[in-house]
């Protein structure tokens, strides 16, 4: 903040918010000074945030109760961002930074109505910069949302059979993860089957698996606010020869983009270590998204792996390495890993079997 030229910051993004204080619920935010640190939010969170950041929390959130349904005079009586901005007046601070990318304009005006008077200003992504090096604490989160994850496909490929539909598959993953103690998944699971698979981000459906279908399963789980990302890809019954020869060139671009992760890489240099291997076959066009992106409290957050990606990587990163081509004609074939950067290289998170070859089940 002080490097910004900030004397205070309100935070509003909810991962944001879970990173400093350890708040969770689904509406506050955080007004943090050189000198002070509140959480405001409404009466429905007030025994909450006593239980998620307490004082003995370092380093310590004041609860400012807000938005009071009878009304009333004060912070109690003011909507939460509009008691932000007048809490920032009492502190003393003169210039006020806000996470631009989060907050909507009319958050901003209420801001600025309770702030009147003070210079605002959207902060730096500070917050996602700190997010994006992870702890060893926050790496074994992950490493256990990624072994529910593990677990739960290792049970769902027996439901890969002709009939079953794409739905029923991604909800018996989902029971599975969090049956076994996830807190829920980290995104909507993607099951994409046959000419659907050539989808990126297919939305699951009711259709049914048929033999010689090619199925993309993308899956993760939360653990303790933290989430995992996991891609596999399998035919149903039989495989053409193009389909497993697809799948073997992904499979090659995988573990050339997962070899380039280390301390230190340009993230275009990781993209292209996967991007080249694909582009020589001559599927370049069939590979139009980046080849990963940075997982933590949210399954998509920096550093991203992208041709024109400048930033390089740091120990602590943890970043997903996911090629796939994506043929209308065939469907698609992707495959992920999710693997932390050390300073000696990275560490693989995710533990479901990557096959050299097509599996087919």
């Amino acid at each position: 903040m002080g490097e910004a030229g900030l004397e205070g910051l309100v935070a509003s993004a909810p991962g944001s918010i879970f990173y400093l204080s350890g708040f969770r619920g689904s509406s506050g935010a955080l007004l943090i000074t050189q000198d002070h640190a509140a959480l405001l939010s409404d009466f429905r969170y007030r025994l909450q945030a006593k239980e998620q950041c307490s004082k003995e929390q370092a380093p310590g959130y004041e609860f400012v109760e807000v938005g009071g349904g009878a009304g009333g005079a004060g912070l109690a009586g003011r909507r939460l961002f509009a008691a932000a901005g007048a809490l920032a007046k009492e502190w003393g601070v003169g210039r006020l930074g806000y996470e631009a990318g989060h907050l909507s304009c009319q958050r901003r005006e209420e801001l600025a109505e309770g702030a009147a008077g003070l210079e605002l200003t959207g902060a730096p992504p500070m917050i996602e910069e700190m997010r994006a090096t992870k702890s060893a604490a926050e790496v074994e989160r992950m490493r256990g949302a990624a072994a529910l994850a593990d677990e739960a496909l290792a049970r769902m490929v027996e439901l890969l059979v002709p009939g079953a539909t794409e739905r029923e598959v991604a909800l018996e993953g989902e029971f599975l993860m969090r049956k076994a103690g996830a807190e829920a998944a980290a995104f909507d699971m993607i099951v994409a089957s046959g000419p659907r698979s050539a989808l990126p981000h297919a939305e699951t459906t009711d259709r049914r698996l048929a033999p010689g279908d090619l199925v993309v399963v993308d899956m993760g789980a939360r653990v303790e606010g933290y989430c995992s990302d996991m891609t596999r890809t399998f035919a149903v019954k039989r495989a053409s020869r193009r389909a497993r020869e697809v799948y073997a060139l992904v499979y090659r671009a995988q573990r050339a983009g997962a070899g380039a992760v280390r301390e230190g890489a340009l993230c275009r240099e990781v993209d292209a270590a996967a991007r080249t291997v694909i582009a020589e076959a001559g599927y370049g066009e069939a590979f139009g998204h980046s080849l990963g992106h940075g997982v933590g409290i949210e399954v998509h957050e920096g550093p991203r792996l992208g041709g024109d990606e400048e930033t390089r990587l740091a120990a602590g990163n943890v970043v997903t390495v996911e090629p796939g081509v994506y043929l209308a004609e065939m469907g698609g074939v992707r495959l992920e890993d999710m693997l932390a950067v050390t300073g000696d290289g990275a560490k693989t998170l995710t533990g479901s079997p990557m096959e050299a070859e097509l599996p087919v089940v």
